[in-house]
């Protein structure tokens, strides 16, 4: 229920059919099956069964990770199959073809049999017979096809690379093929180590409750109110609707676990609106992408990698998702400085005061927040476990939704007069249950994409471990980069953005941990930092040309240049190149060996300080135009700010200080002589 008024600020609304054109084309979970009537209702009891079965096997189920895992993954194959099609566009209404049918079972047969012949595996060890090679093989090979459906090329590439790799290692050696092929297999596909490793075992423990977490608490309506809070709290400074994709996004993000799922939802609503104020489409594009990027990085959630940042660093999810938080709101905080000197260069308006939502309504609405509110207090407070806490949360969606359909039905709509309390309870129940159902579903849709991209995580991971290809990586790195910690940071920036490239964030984030984070933690740098490090460089793949996936979907509903609005939000969001390297040098900013309060408030002022003086550099216009200078002297003093140092500092802040000073006053004289 939005609660925008519906005047001259309502903004000009994106087709339905084209967001779905626009999800097929640059988001691969979208790209699924059309089923209706009887096979849709059958379709969608299985997923729901299916997001039953994940809670109460994650809550209840005791056996052991050789059981429980393989079936995991066998249903998610079943799911798979039944959602991906082999090719975009060749989707016919209810059907299903004979090799897909095929694929499906013996791929989640493959599975199935390693589960209800666990300990048999486990005791023949790498002593495993031709036959459970080929079952290997077959269900490897199945979860790749599914992978390359619904995940993309990228991290085949990544995994395939490895995998030949890891038969080139086994066969320095020895030179049988079949003995390398056996031992490859038994790691990849019998052992914690592959397929049923620690992202698999993270996303089947936290991550899939998460997902269907988020999916009801979509059902709530709290999208909606977390865009009309945003209207209300920035709509009326020069250019709002840009503020408010920037808040909304960041505050959206916190439970949306895609950047390009993100910038879909709430960029319907904000792009139109920016470039009615009168931003250029590349730019508008840009700024809903930048922001919804930076929802992968905005605790509590953090698109679902704060549970295997947890699991890999050896902390607990609480403490993850609080030294999350200031970079996070540095991101966010940069995003804004630049959109703000935009509108004032183009000399952009707000919304009028009198057409934005009211605070009484948001008020009145403020009860949709409450499941968001439960699961951070019981996170934070420890008192339950992550899957308890999720668990619960999912019960107070559900009963926040229910509110939500009784008052909606009782207040009435444009669509549909308001009802006595006994037909609106009768109703609100009614729309609670098929709303449930409906989450439940979208709940195991989200499971797929990332279970499959979790596996093949895993399997890059246990091709990393069989070959300690890990250690030859941190050496070379290490020998270049000498002495200059600088140039191993960079180096490995450069391996993040380019191995994070179309790959979703779970996944991306194993890859970047298995393989560039140790390199860091070799350099000298703090563990948590090393991988906070990884994960920020590996998600801004997303905006980053030339696979700038959410900037791509930016650009399609802004109908802009893909390419200008990518290169335009890899500029937004500048702070996500320079924190990551504030906080290698400074692991204070993560709450990491915090010598005091003022030590963290220093590096938050000076960091802010530092990133206004770099986005005004690269805007060019302060009160007035930017000579190329000041821009150059704004850019470096910029960087001192973000230098740990108090002389650094001080420096920054003198350079930005005199010239905002003197570009305040030229503004000032140019419109008082105008």
């Amino acid at each position: 229920m939005s609660l925008l008024k519906k005047k001259n600020t309502a903004a000009p609304q994106v087709d339905t059919s084209d967001l779905d054109a626009v999800m097929r084309k640059y988001d691969r979970e979208s790209n699924t099956r059309v089923w209706e009537g009887t096979p849709a209702i059958i379709i969608k009891v299985i997923m729901a069964l299916f997001a039953l079965y994940c809670i109460g096997m994650t809550l209840f189920s005791t056996a052991m990770p050789e059981i429980r895992l393989p079936l995991f993954l066998g249903f998610i194959i079943i799911m798979g199959f039944l959602t991906y099609p082999a090719k975009k566009g060749h989707v016919r209404v209810n059907f299903i073809p004979w090799y897909d049918i095929v694929l499906m079972l013996l791929g989640a047969g493959a599975f199935f049999y390693f589960a209800m012949n666990a300990m048999t595996m486990i005791r023949l060890a790498t002593r495993i017979h031709t036959i459970h090679i080929v079952i290997g093989c077959v269900g490897i090979l199945v979860l790749v096809e599914l992978c390359r459906r619904c995940v993309g090329l990228p991290i085949l590439c990544v995994a395939g690379a490895l995998v030949a790799y890891a038969f080139y290692n086994q066969l320095s050696y020895n030179p049988s093929v079949y003995l390398a092929l056996r031992n490859i297999v038994y790691k990849l596909f019998y052992t914690t180590s592959g397929v049923i490793g620690t992202p698999i075992s993270v996303c089947y423990t936290y991550i899939v409750l998460f997902i269907i977490f988020g999916a009801f608490l979509e059902r709530t309506g709290i999208a909606n109110f977390f865009i009309s809070f945003a209207n209300r709290l920035a709509g009326w400074s020069s250019g709002g609707p840009a503020k408010v994709a920037v808040i909304s996004s960041a505050l959206c993000g916190m439970v949306s676990g895609s950047s390009v799922g993100n910038t879909v939802t709430t960029g319907s609503v904000t792009i139109p609106m920016m470039k009615k104020t009168g931003y250029k489409p590349e730019f508008a594009g840009a700024v809903e992408a930048a922001a919804s990027t930076g929802g992968q990085i905005m605790p509590p959630i953090m698109g679902a990698a704060a549970f295997l940042m947890a699991e890999y660093m050896g902390l607990p999810y609480a403490q993850v998702a609080v030294k999350a938080i200031l970079p996070a709101v540095l991101y966010f905080a940069g995003i804004f400085i630049a959109v703000h000197l935009e509108a004032k260069k183009l000399g952009l308006q707000g919304i009028p005061r009198d057409q934005l939502p009211k605070w009484k309504l948001l008020a009145r609405d403020c009860y949709l927040i409450l499941p968001l509110v439960l699961l951070v207090y019981l996170v934070a407070s420890g008192s339950k476990t992550m899957s308890h806490s999720a668990a619960y949360s999912i019960l107070a969606a559900v009963a926040v939704g229910g509110v939500n359909f009784f008052l909606t039905r009782l207040r009435g709509s444009a669509d549909r007069p308001a009802q006595k309390p006994g037909p609106a309870l009768a109703g609100a129940g009614k729309d609670t249950f098929f709303s449930a159902v409906d989450a439940l579903e979208a709940g195991s849709k989200g499971a797929i994409t990332v279970a499959v991209a979790c596996a093949m995580a895993g399997i890059i991971a246990g091709c990393i471990t069989v070959t300690g290809l890990a250690s030859i990586l941190i050496n070379a790195i290490v020998r270049v980069a000498g002495n200059a910690t600088i140039v191993g940071l960079a180096l490995t920036m450069l391996c993040c953005i380019v191995l994070g490239m179309g790959v979703p964030t779970t996944a991306n984030y194993c890859i970047m941990a298995s393989t560039c984070a140790p390199i860091l933690v070799q350099l000298g740098f703090p563990v948590v930092a090393a991988h906070f490090f990884v994960f920020y460089f590996g998600i801004v793949a997303d905006i980053t040309p030339p696979v700038a996936l959410a900037a791509y979907a930016g650009s399609a509903i802004a109908k802009a240049n893909p390419m200008k609005t990518g290169l335009n939000a890899t500029k937004l969001a500048i702070a996500a190149f320079i924190v990551p390297y504030i906080f290698a040098y400074s692991p204070a900013m993560l709450f990491d060996g915090v010598s005091g309060v003022l030590t963290v408030a220093q590096i938050a002022v000076s960091s802010l300080v530092g990133l206004f003086g770099v986005a005004a550099a690269l805007n060019g216009h302060l009160g007035a135009k930017i000579n190329a200078v000041f821009r150059l002297l704004l850019a470096a003093g910029g960087l001192c700010m973000m230098i740990p140092g108090t002389v650094s500092d001080l420096i920054g802040l003198a350079v930005i200080a005199a010239i905002t000073v003197f570009q305040l006053s030229l503004g000032k004289k140019q419109r008082a002589a105008a």
